[in-house]
């Protein structure tokens, strides 16, 4: 059976920039292993449900909790890879960071944070999935610019 892990792609809407170059990612550098680049993510806990354990893992990992973040209908993605052998599925739902201005506050399980725009966090990402996902995110964002 596939280990599963859910989170949100967070992003904030720089007031100075216009769009679309004005959407910048939230990534976290992991304290442990490569010190990947990740959005916020964890595993499900048992009787917990998927957007239950991204709004968790999300305040958990980076201090922001579900009265920070705004849910943006109709994005959702999945990745499929394998850690150490075994089938990971990660589950990724799109959230804005109501208020720009809001910290960040990092658990131990990372070191460093960046907001950065598609190109840079494509490029922090590392994984191609996860690439693809963040471009996925960004075209979903684009589409509906007028609702951000």
């Amino acid at each position: 059976m596939a280990l599963r892990a859910c989170g949100f792609i967070v992003f904030r809407l720089a007031s100075c920039v216009p769009p679309p170059d004005n959407i910048e990612y939230l990534l976290l550098q992991t304290s442990y292993g490569e010190h990947h680049w990740t959005p916020p993510k964890g595993h499900v806990d048992p009787g917990e449900d998927d957007l239950t354990t991204a709004l968790r893992e999300t305040k958990e990992e980076a201090g922001l909790g579900a009265e920070h973040l705004r849910v943006i209908d109709g994005f959702v993605q999945e990745l499929r890879y394998e850690v150490r052998g075994r089938p990971k599925e990660v589950l990724y739902w799109l959230a804005e960071l109501k208020d720009p201005g809001t910290a960040v506050t990092l658990s131990d399980e990372h070191q460093d944070y960046r907001w950065s725009r598609l190109e840079d966090a494509c490029t922090l990402a590392g994984y191609r999935d996860l690439q693809d996902t963040l471009r996925a995110a960004q075209t979903h964002l684009e589409a509906r610019q007028d609702k951000l």
